[in-house]
């Protein structure tokens, strides 16, 4: 009798542990979507504090470029030696300018970069607003009347939503001359035909969708990282938490939202 007792004691409390954590998921899901709906519905507001919005769009935007050039100019130069391999003895050369500028454009450029930007982003405002929770300086804005939604997240969000795009922009450039340099160092194939490639199946939609795309990204960095800030307990190992989960959740959205964009308009 005692074996079956144990069993059902184990299965009673597996069930109850998954449940609370089904349960703590469908809670967080509900605050965050809440957070969301607050921050959009005050983003009107942000004409009365502009100043903010474009100092984030120099501390958020303009100080990632370096990180992103870097990143994007490997990404080109992997692209080419990943196709190069991929089409060898099955796709003639003549389309790997297709390849590259296809996948660049869609995909790669605009999520790596959005990545990138996440794990830069994400942790500095989950960062930032968990400390300003730690040292009570939210509590001091809620007796001060003033709105920690409007001052904090959305000026972020809308430097996000702007910025993200620009970035991208620039990060696919950097990887079209990564890739061009590949091609003209180690690849047998002449640079007319690589270019002639690239303009063969090249669409301008491909363009709008890929970089277009990523002011929802931006938004879900700034939101999400604003949220597991506000979210964050216990002193300083709680602000390390809270910027670890701000930039795992943030790239899973960002893959997430990827595929529902990639089914809605392709």
């Amino acid at each position: 009798m005692v074996a079956p007792l144990r069993l059902v004691a184990f299965i009673g409390y597996f069930a109850r542990t998954e449940l609370s954590k089904v349960t703590q998921l469908f809670l967080g899901v509900r605050s965050y979507s809440l957070l969301t709906a607050a921050t959009f519905s005050k983003a009107p507001l942000l004409v009365k504090n502009i100043d903010i919005t474009t100092r984030h769009m120099y501390t958020l935007g303009i100080e990632s470029i370096p990180l992103v050039t870097m990143i994007a100019a490997f990404l080109g130069s992997a692209t080419v030696t990943q196709a190069v391999y991929q089409m060898s003895g099955l796709v003639p050369l003549r389309y790997l300018g297709a390849l590259v500028c296809k996948t660049t454009v869609t995909e790669l450029g605009p999520v790596i970069t959005s990545m990138v930007f996440a794990g830069r982003v994400a942790t500095g405002i989950a960062a930032e607003i968990a400390s300003m929770k730690g040292s009570e300086q939210l509590d001091a804005m809620n007796v001060l009347r003033l709105d920690s939604i409007r001052y904090l997240i959305v000026p972020k969000m809308v430097a996000c939503i702007v910025m993200l795009p620009v970035l991208t922009v620039w990060a696919i450039l950097i990887a079209f001359v990564g890739a061009g340099v590949t091609v003209a160092i180690s690849v047998d194939v002449t640079m007319h035909t690589y270019l002639s490639g690239m303009k063969l199946f090249f669409n301008a939609y491909d363009v709008y969708v890929g970089v277009g795309k990523t002011a929802v990204f931006g938004a879900i960095v700034a939101i999400t990282g604003a949220y597991f800030g506000f979210q964050a307990k216990g002193g300083a190992a709680g602000v390390g938490n809270a910027t670890t989960k701000a930039v795992v959740v943030s790239a899973v959205l960002v893959l997430v939202f990827d595929f529902v964009i990639a089914v809605m308009v392709m």
